[in-house]
């Protein structure tokens, strides 16, 4: 029912003026009263005192429950499946009215589950019932571990946005921080914060405390695969944050972020304990002896086995390079190019590498030297690769001066594997035509000739010189033995064009083949050295092009000091020799020829003697009485004269050159 609101007095009628009295009063005397809690505030007190009573009473209750339970024999199977009741994460959803399907009527809800661990009925036999225990707390076990992994693998897919493949991978990878994190939750049990919490609450903060998530995350994005991720998490113990300094320490050396990893994975499992002071230390005695602060990240990520040795043991691995009268720039520069050779052989290896240097016949600082050039000679095997192939080039011909030369002119020729890399090439010489001794010969003149591929150098080379400079095949065993530098030039930008230079000055095939095989260097000079040797030869020499198809070796040398000064003399002297006579000799010999050249004429000018000497009675008794010879006898048991105008040529080819 609606009523109609009062009036309100009259500001003039007695009513108001007795109020407005009253309230004028109160305020100058002004009583303090008690304040009262308002309704709210009441119930809310009320209520949770309520609250305290009932949690009191229900764990009385619940205690009282588990007492009787004790009393109540569980057969093995339900005791099973109480505990997988007790434990899982997440149970079935039940509806409205559902009860847990139990074995026992007496039994409405699911026991706790140290009922199920309680003393056991009495039995016969008291080790059976131990046993059971031991089953079930196993199986506990078991179903808290899978509990643990669930846990972890939703808080990578939630906060860390892993999928869930991903996440599933690097879990059934990490069983010790699984575990880790599944003694650490039980453990937080005992604090007060975490009494009245549930498992799943304390493993989830375990694992957000433990900043696994971002970790992961972090490493992925450097590169590292789950398999080496879940590795590393292993490897720490539990100590992530180990991790996460060591590897921006990494990354403050200059490691790149994929080599991270294998940074970390490599070095040993001492790494993680050792503190960033340490491996400072030597980094910093490192860049003193000559390794930069920005190779720092090449080192270590190629030898990561130096982050887990002492100072002492790094001082004592650089001083042995030192003493061998390497300095400073070499030694850095030399762990550059090989970082292995710090730290990834033992003292007693490299001991004994040094002394089997060192057997043919260099020295101390010979070996410091080698080393310093080539590195990787220190990681090859004494066993496996340089006996072997030392007994093999010693079958050959090569002696121990021959083998020095190779090691100190090619040393990468004693890291290769024998019977993949140098084995095929020395048959494929054989087969061409080339005798053991010529061989040999061919390895110690020239080393680099085993570095070259057969497919994609070697034959492709020795193919042209047949078909395209005229080699014939009974050649070109002569060819290589005398010139194995042609093996490693190129066909397209040196052999080609050279072989196209003296077809156009009218050479035949047949005789440029000849030249080559007699003078295999021939093919290796630049054109600019032919044309003005060339030009004085038709020009001012008037000679014939058949004298410089006899005589190839022309060319190498040089035309200031030995072709134009002695084509002078005889000019001056109105003598001529072959070319053969007049510059494949010292400077002694072509005097003593032009003095008999003279001293011939005049006698025949004189009537002394009936005919004038022949240009071949000039020649020295060696180069008459000596035939040519053939090229199977190239090598160490080549003839003296061959060997005299070996050398001559050298010497002239040398001062060609300069």
């Amino acid at each position: 029912m609606l009523t109609a609101p009062s009036p309100s007095p009259c500001p003039h009628s007695p009513l108001f003026s007795l109020r407005r009295t009253t309230t004028i009063s109160a305020v100058i005397h002004h009583h303090p009263q008690d304040r009262q809690h308002n309704a709210k505030s009441a119930s809310l007190l009320r209520y949770h005192f309520t609250n305290t009573q009932q949690q009191q009473q229900q764990q009385q209750q619940q205690q009282k429950q588990d007492d009787a339970v004790v009393d109540v024999v569980i057969p093995p199977e339900e005791r099973v499946k109480l505990l997988e009741l007790s434990l899982v994460r997440k149970r079935p959803p039940q509806f409205p009215g559902s009860i847990y399907d139990m074995s026992s009527d007496s039994l409405s809800h699911p026991p706790h589950l140290r009922t199920l661990f309680k003393q056991q009925p009495p039995s016969s036999n008291d080790d059976g019932g131990s046993d059971v225990d031991e089953e079930l707390i196993m199986k506990a076990l078991d179903i808290r571990r899978k509990v643990t992994a669930e846990i972890f693998k939703e808080a990578m897919w939630r906060k860390g946005k892993f999928g869930i493949t991903y996440s599933t991978n690097v879990a059934d990878r990490l069983p010790d921080f699984i575990d880790h994190v599944m003694i650490k939750a039980a453990a937080l049990k005992k604090l007060p914060e975490f009494a009245d919490s549930s498992f799943n609450v304390r493993a989830k903060w375990v694992i957000e405390d433990s900043n696994v998530v971002p970790l992961i995350r972090c490493l992925k994005h450097n590169g590292l695969s789950y398999p080496k991720i879940a590795k590393l998490i292993c490897m720490s113990g539990g100590n992530l944050e180990s991790i996460r300094h060591l590897a921006e320490w990494l990354k403050s050396v200059h490691v790149k972020g994929e080599f991270l990893g294998v940074a970390l994975l490599k070095t040993g499992g001492n790494i993680l304990e050792r503190s960033i002071e340490e491996l400072n230390e030597i980094v910093e005695y490192l860049e003193t002896n000559g390794v930069r602060r920005d190779w720092m990240g090449y080192v270590m990520s190629r030898c990561p086995q130096l982050l887990s040795q002492s100072i002492e043991e790094v001082k004592t691995r650089v001083h042995f390079y030192l003493d061998m009268g390497m300095n400073k720039n070499d030694f850095g520069t030399m762990v550059f190019d090989y970082p292995k050779i710090l730290g990834f052989l033992t003292l007693e290896e490299m001991n004994q590498k040094v002394t089997f240097l060192k057997e043919f016949g260099l020295s101390a600082e010979d070996v410091g030297r080698l080393l310093a050039f080539r590195p990787h000679l220190m990681g090859c095997s004494i066993g496996e690769r340089w006996k072997p192939l030392v007994k093999y080039l010693y079958y050959l011909g090569v002696s121990r001066d021959g083998m020095r030369r190779m090691l100190v002119i090619k040393p990468m020729v004693f890291c290769f594997d024998m019977e993949t890399t140098i084995v095929p090439k020395v048959r494929f010489f054989q087969d061409i035509g080339v005798r053991d001794e010529g061989i040999a010969n061919m390895l110690v003149k020239f080393p680099s000739l085993l570095t070259y591929s057969l497919y994609k150098k070697i034959r492709p080379v020795v193919i042209f010189l047949m078909t395209k400079a005229g080699v014939s095949e009974r050649d070109i065993g002569k060819c290589l033995a005398l010139g194995p530098e042609l093996l490693g030039c190129s066909i397209g930008n040196k052999l080609e064009v050279n072989v196209k230079y003296f077809l156009s000055l009218g050479i035949k095939l047949h005789q440029l083949g000849a030249m080559i095989a007699d003078f295999p260097m021939l093919l290796r000079y630049n054109i600019d050295i032919f044309r003005p040797k060339y030009r004085y030869l038709r020009r001012t020499m008037v000679r014939p092009l058949q004298d410089l198809i006899e005589f190839p070796r022309f060319f190498s040398y040089s035309l200031e000091e030995r072709i134009i000064p002695r084509h002078k003399i005889m000019v001056e002297n109105r003598v001529n020799f072959k070319l053969r006579y007049m510059l494949a000799c010292s400077d002694e010999e072509f005097n003593q020829k032009v003095a008999d050249k003279v001293e011939g004429r005049r006698l025949y000018e004189l009537g002394l003697i009936n005919e004038a000497p022949p240009h071949s009675q000039t020649v020295d008794d060696s180069l008459r009485q000596h035939p040519a010879v053939d090229y199977t006898d190239i090598g160490s048991k080549a003839s003296e004269p061959q060997a005299i105008d070996s050398s001559i040529e050298r010497t002239e080819f040398n001062r060609s050159s300069n």
